[in-house]
């Protein structure tokens, strides 16, 4: 069905205009919708049936999206894998999906489950021969795709996401990225994370020229930027920390970009505001969401002000967002909860997950297991996630709050804020930090800086300096639960 409303819709309002550049070889929506019939002919000779799983292990590139595309036009299912799993993560991802088969590239993992059938791209190039694909699959609640949650708060999940799901998540898409007919989208964050992937699908529904870069660094996003006028793009903020502090950035032309959306994880006031800095003319929009629920709120350019940069927004058209307390009843205004969400975005459940999928409802909301509150004016504001809250004391601290303050130190390149146990307060506050490049800072002086601002309690007790960049997921999230599990290896959590 997504086809029919995506790159059906661009193949018959903007057929010559610029779409995709696979090969090197610029492609008009006209070209594409060809290749991807052909593409779908190749896979439907190969046995793909609707409801039959393809896994896909591929870097960012433009036969990422022709083989999702095909897909969406045969009914098959389209399982995106993390390019940063290692063969054994893999090889649990591909037990749970049972796929029929997997298209992946030869620099990335190879898993050892055995498949009915494989392809090397790289090696082993689409021979395409004009056969006639089949009908364009149409039906609103087909599995478009698995995505498998990152994994940050436990094992992955495959997340079942619908063509209804998707084309919910492409108009959404649309909104908050005010997308003009004709913009020209970079695919710089992982395709597999669903910060990006229904991106695919929203660009041509606008007739936007897609562009792909197959792993971010600062020189290579400026140097796309620059080269094909990108206009519009969504990066996560460890990749705009990256990009502000690149100290050659403002050597590039960058003013062709207009809007770029940010997510995946909260973004420091301090890192906002130097983004400013390097991009003054640029729109950011905060966009709040879930593997489970694609796009949830957004928080607009005009809405950057100094009392809301904390805040992640307010929901989507289409999209209804409360706060529960513990019993699942809706709290007032400012009183803090776990943020639930319903709407035509929201996924049916996990994939072979009836107990997981069970505890992710409650009442037919389905709980984010983000900590928050919301304001008088209806913008929320993201605490912690529940697993990551730490409780010393008796006092909850949001580790969000506090990494907030100490990116206010310009020495300051990374931080992550966790709870590790004692045997008085429960549980204490620590703080990881990586310095920039040739930059000084004692833990005294950043628990100075802290005190402050922050009540005692939030204050960090133990500070490490890490001479490596933090552990992160495939979508560039900090994976805390790395960073706290040898503290806890031998501990139970004595909070409630």
């Amino acid at each position: 069905m997504i086809h029919k409303h995506s790159l059906g819709r661009a193949f018959r309002y903007y057929p010559e205009q610029l779409a995709l550049a696979p090969c090197g070889i610029r492609l008009t929506f006209r070209e594409l919708h060809d290749r991807v019939a052909n593409i779908a002919a190749a896979l439907s000779k190969q046995g793909f049936r609707t409801e039959d799983r393809l896994a896909i292990l591929l870097p960012n590139g433009p036969e990422y999206l022709e083989l999702v595309y095909a897909c969406s036009w045969l009914g098959v299912i389209a399982v995106p894998l993390n390019t940063r799993l290692s063969a054994v993560e893999i090889d649990r991802v591909l037990a749970d999906a049972s796929p029929r088969g997997l298209v992946r590239h030869s620099s990335l993992s190879l898993p050892t489950v055995r498949l009915p059938w494989q392809r090397v791209l790289d090696q082993n190039p689409w021979e395409l021969q004009h056969d006639s694909p089949p009908d364009i699959h149409y039906d609103p609640e087909a599995i478009l795709a698995l995505i498998y949650t990152s994994g940050t708060t436990g094992r992955p999940k495959g997340v079942i996401v619908t063509h209804a799901n998707v084309l919910a998540n492409v108009n959404n898409f649309n909104y908050w990225m005010s997308y003009p007919e004709g913009g020209v989208y970079l695919h710089a964050a992982p395709i597999f994370h669903i910060a990006d992937f229904p991106a695919m699908f929203a660009a041509p529904t606008l007739g936007a020229y897609q562009i792909t870069i197959p792993k971010f660094s600062p020189r290579t996003f400026c140097g796309t930027v620059e080269r094909e006028r990108v206009s519009h793009t969504v990066l996560v903020p460890t990749m705009i920390n990256l990009l502000i502090q690149f100290s050659e950035a403002k050597k590039f032309d960058l003013s062709s970009l207009k809007v770029l959306a940010y997510g995946g994880s909260p973004m420091a006031p301090e890192l906002i505001h130097r983004t400013r800095e390097l991009l003054p003319n640029l729109k950011l929009v905060q966009v709040y969401g879930l593997s489970e629920t694609g796009f949830l709120t957004g928080l607009q350019d005009q809405e950057h002000t100094d009392d809301k940069l904390l805040s992640c927004g307010r929901p989507c058209i289409g999209v209804d967002v409360q706060v529960m307390d513990e019993a699942g009843k809706q709290v007032e205004v400012r009183h803090r909860g776990e943020l639930v969400a319903r709407g035509a975005n929201v996924m049916r459940g996990y994939w072979n997950n009836p107990e997981e999928t069970a505890r992710a409802f409650r009442d037919g909301l389905f709980r984010t297991g983000d900590l928050g509150y919301q304001d008088k004016d209806g913008y929320f504001y993201i605490l912690d996630r529940l697993k990551d809250m730490i409780v010393t004391g008796g006092e909850n601290v949001y580790s969000g709050e506090v990494e907030a303050v100490i990116y206010e130190r310009p020495e300051v390149r990374e931080v992550a804020v966790f709870g590790i146990p004692d045997s008085q307060w429960g549980e204490i506050v620590m703080a990881c930090v990586v310095l920039k490049p040739e930059k000084t800072l004692t833990a005294d002086d950043l628990i100075a800086h802290c005190r402050r601002t922050l009540s005692n309690y939030k204050v960090p007790r133990r500070i490490d300096f890490s001479e490596t960049e933090l552990p992160k997921g495939g979508s560039g999230k900090v994976l805390k639960r790395i960073l706290r599990e040898r503290f806890w290896a031998h501990q139970e959590r004595a909070v409630g």
